[in-house]
């Protein structure tokens, strides 16, 4: 089930009716969250949480979310609609109550997927495998979890971008290669294979990323992992 960005101002504005909407929502994200997926849900449930708070602080943020692609007269007749929902006591009592209860409901699941999100950031080891370059932003990762004996490996890119006064860095992980990891095999001994089967980088930073639970990949372990990652790099000189 999909929320959209201004759910519980669509439709038919009535409490009961977004009350078994929410809860429908919530219920399964839980039972995603209790399978330890937590994303996409994760973040989708906070931006909403987010867009919940906007609204409470400030009603116009109908009024940001119109198309962008509305010509002048509808943009103008959507502000009129705007316009007289506010006038009308009754709705945006409505709208308060709606906002009111789905806020304290999704601050509980939030809290449980975060329980789950500390659990896995604080169980996952990052290492350097061999000499580390000066230059981090680009290298490999060998990503083992739970009682497994293949290692999976990717390629990493982190850049750097701005938004507005802040800067952020994000990272892009593409997978390669699965290989076996053996007490001869060792994670040294992997680096140096991949390194000499894959060129692009003779002299590339190499992390290995460990988790002793088995978890869901792509849902839960990669996005933290990157994460991780990312922290763990910006910390050490990245």
């Amino acid at each position: 089930m999909v929320l959209s960005e201004t759910w519980f101002m669509e439709g038919f504005i009535d409490f009961e009716l977004q009350k078994y909407r929410l809860l429908a929502y919530l219920k399964e994200v839980k039972n995603s969250f209790n399978a330890t997926k937590l994303y996409p849900q994760l973040s989708e449930i906070v931006a909403h949480y987010k867009n919940l708070l906007a609204f409470r602080e400030n009603k116009k943020l109908m009024q940001d979310k119109f198309p962008r692609r509305l010509d002048q007269v509808n943009a103008q007749k959507m502000e009129l609609v705007f316009e007289k929902m506010l006038a009308d006591t009754e709705v945006m009592q409505e709208l308060e109550q709606i906002t009111d209860y789905a806020l304290e409901q999704m601050k509980g699941t939030i809290t449980e997927g975060a329980e789950i999100f500390d659990f896995v950031e604080k169980k996952l080891q990052v290492q350097p495998i061999g000499i580390m370059p000066l230059y981090k932003n680009e290298g490999y990762v060998f990503l083992h979890y739970g009682d497994k004996f293949e290692v999976r490996i990717y390629n990493y890119t982190i850049t750097l971008f701005e938004h507005r006064n802040a800067r952020y860095k994000g990272i892009r992980m593409e997978y390669m290669d699965t290989r076996t990891k053996t007490p001869a095999n060792t994670y040294q001994q992997i680096k140096l294979d991949v390194i000499r089967e894959y060129r692009a980088l003779p002299n590339p930073a190499v992390f290995m990323v460990d988790f002793p639970l088995a978890v869901p990949l792509n849902e839960t372990l990669l996005p933290i992992a990157k994460r991780v990652l990312v922290k763990h790099i910006a910390e050490n000189g990245g």
